[in-house]
């Protein structure tokens, strides 16, 4: 790995957790950020005997331009709101802000097995789907229902909601895999740095683990007695580092071309729904069936997110199916005005 470039990242670490301890009220909060600043110093000084060994000049470090724009950031909206951005700069501590039980952040620790995480993330998925029906039914319908209040021949219809269809499910799936193909180069580029200073100084890395667990509740020799404990084992502290120090998850790690199809999937499914009935035959009701069978869907899927909500599952249907109604009227009046203006 490039020294220079490690003692900038420890410098530019240091500059943002002063920053960081300076907006927090907190005094466990304030006191944490201002001894991890302390302890990205001392590993700056670790390159910086490197970087004399291979006769490599040290220049005076001097934030960059984007550095700096961050801490500005972070003084005005605060670090809670800037986790992401905060993690992709190796600042660690970020678990800090999470409101989860200690239980179910430590699970090695205190008991909680691997596949609480791996339910989580089922759940999480299962979700996603949920949500993706739910965005091509609504917007195919919408769009179909404008072009309809612009009283022109079933034919125009028909292709307003098939090219609805294509445009937003490739949209959908462009647009997932850009995300996660981001975020997953983001992570692997965190948990690569994380693995090199776990191998290069244990023994700080397991000191900053016992700052933020004290800053989270534990008491200091609980604390200690918990980091050094989680450090013995390569794997787990390094998952457990990138936890708690950078905010991330390594189980995030997912498929950019599983998340893209998945999502191209999800929204055809859902925007497919209204374009049945014309799809299937040339009945002069196939709006009037379309627009009840688009509602009988919003309803069941409102109802069904109530499952990872908890709550009501007739208010929960009822509330989509009501947006659903808003969103469908509103582009219906707009197509039927345009349809009159000649547009």
């Amino acid at each position: 790995m490039d020294l220079l470039e490690n003692w900038r990242e420890e410098k530019r670490s240091s500059y943002l957790y002063r920053i960081v301890s300076e907006t927090e009220a907190e005094k466990l909060h304030k006191n944490l950020f201002i001894e991890l600043s302390g302890l990205a110093e001392a590993q700056a000084i670790i390159w910086e005997s490197q970087l004399k060994k291979s006769n490599i000049p040290i220049p005076d470090y001097h934030p960059d331009r984007r550095t700096r724009f961050i801490g500005w950031l972070v003084r005005r909206l605060g670090a809670r709101y800037l986790r992401p951005l905060l993690a992709g700069t190796k600042v660690r501590g970020m678990s800090i802000y999470r409101s989860d039980s200690l239980a179910k952040q430590f699970p090695q620790v205190f008991g909680e097995l691997e596949q609480q995480h791996r339910a989580v993330r089922s759940g999480n998925n299962l979700r996603a789907a949920v949500f993706g029906i739910n965005d091509g039914l609504l917007s195919n319908a919408s769009l179909m229902l404008g072009v309809a209040g612009a009283q022109v021949h079933p034919s125009f219809i028909i292709l307003s909601g098939i090219a609805g269809l294509l445009a937003g499910a490739c949209s959908m799936g462009s647009g997932e895999y850009v995300s996660v193909r981001s975020q997953r180069e983001m992570l692997e580029y965190q948990l690569e740095l994380e693995k090199h200073e776990l191998d290069t100084y244990p023994e700080e890395e397991a000191r900053e683990l016992a700052l933020i667990y004290e800053a989270r509740g534990l008491p200091p020799e609980e604390a200690v007695k918990v980091a050094n404990l989680l450090i013995q084992n390569p794997e787990k502290a390094l998952e457990t580092l990138a936890r708690e120090e950078l905010g991330i998850n390594p189980d995030d790690l997912a498929s950019p071309w599983g998340a893209a199809i998945s999502s191209f999937i999800s929204f055809t499914i859902g925007a497919s729904i209204p374009l049945i009935p014309f799809l299937l035959s040339n009945s002069p009701y196939n709006l009037l069936i379309s627009i009840v069978l688009t509602g009988i869907s919003l309803f069941a899927i409102g109802a069904s997110l109530s499952f990872f909500t908890q709550r009501n599952m007739w208010w929960s249907g009822l509330r989509t199916l009501l947006i659903g109604v808003a969103a469908g009227t509103l582009t219906y009046c707009i197509g039927q005005w345009l349809g009159v203006k000649g547009l």
